[in-house]
């Protein structure tokens, strides 16, 4: 049974919800509500429209003329034009690099007569960076080491030369002319850069293949040389896809020592030689450990920041 104080409970409870419901009630049917109405949202379309990006009407690559009136290839071009412009944080990065390495590539290759198209060969391999990639190829020719060995680089331990531009550059000049010696034409010498010169020479073999644009290949070399495309008609006419670069990496100013006998340490080096490990490797990537032992006869060329 209830006492006394549970009925007043009982009372105060049933009272405040009789009051609540009332004023509910009477507030819903009185035109001076003080409930806000619910606002309507309109949605209007969005106008705004992508559009893809140009593919240039004639191109060359290595002075061989792209067959660009040809459906199937324009198409094939037109997907590494759109796959890569599109991409554009990674395209301003490329640009910005490019002021800084393309001209040192060129020199390279146009002192050994390969065709300085084959720079952009590097941007496609590696955006100019030293990058390693799943199957162990390094730096910005992403060479492999056996490859590395068999065009004269030093791979080891405490020095790696596929992580210098420069030398891995002239490794790559060597293999160029190798190729070209194999197969006479350039633009299936890029191809050859990619799925080996066996590779390449068994398609050629096995299909009678006469021209790189008509060699069945598996996905990765077949947009390989249309890529490196894409990115040349980027490269050299940035203003077509829009791109405005302000500040580009320009090349720093860096003395050479030349080292003919061991170093101990490069942190003392280093020192000596008024910077610090840090800029030591950033200069020298080629740098792998914290000494490097030089062989007689042995003679390298390293970086260091300009002195005043």
């Amino acid at each position: 049974m209830l006492k006394k104080h549970q009925y007043f409970l009982v009372g105060l409870l049933v009272g405040g919800a009789v009051i609540y419901w009332a004023e509910r009630i009477f507030s819903n049917n009185t035109p001076e509500s003080n409930t806000a109405p619910t606002p309507v949202v309109e949605i209007k379309e969005n106008n705004h429209s992508i559009k893809g990006y140009p593919v240039p009407e004639a191109m060359t690559f290595a002075g061989e003329k792209v067959p660009l009136d040809r459906m199937d290839v324009r198409e094939r071009l037109d997907r590494e034009v759109q796959v890569n412009a599109f991409w554009h944080s990674n395209s301003i990065i490329l640009l910005k690099r490019a002021q800084r390495w393309l001209p040192l590539l060129d020199s390279i290759l146009a002192a050994n007569d390969i065709p300085t198209d084959f720079k952009y060969l590097a941007v496609a391999e590696s955006g100019l960076d030293q990058v390693i990639s799943p199957a162990k190829a390094v730096g910005f020719w992403q060479i492999m080491k056996s490859t590395a060995e068999d065009f004269g680089l030093i791979v080891n331990k405490q020095i790696d030369q596929r992580y210098d531009p420069i030398r891995s550059t002239e490794a790559a000049v060597e293999y160029l002319k190798k190729a070209y010696k194999k197969f006479g034409n350039w633009t299936v010498v890029a191809a050859a850069y990619n799925m080996g010169m066996s590779g390449a020479a068994s398609v050629i073999e096995n299909q009678r293949a006469t021209s790189y644009y008509d060699m069945v290949m598996s996905e990765e070399p077949s947009r390989y040389v249309f890529r490196i495309l894409a990115l040349k008609n980027m490269l050299e006419n940035p203003e077509t896809f829009g791109f405005v670069v302000d500040e580009a990496y320009s090349p720093e100013r860096m003395e050479n020592i030349i080292v003919e006998v061991s170093v101990n340490n490069w942190n003392d080096f280093a020192a000596k030689n008024g910077t610090n490990y840090y800029q030591l490797k950033r200069l020298n990537p080629w740098i792998r450990a914290y000494d490097m032992r030089v062989k007689s006869g042995q003679k390298f060329e390293v970086k260091i920041p300009a002195r005043k």
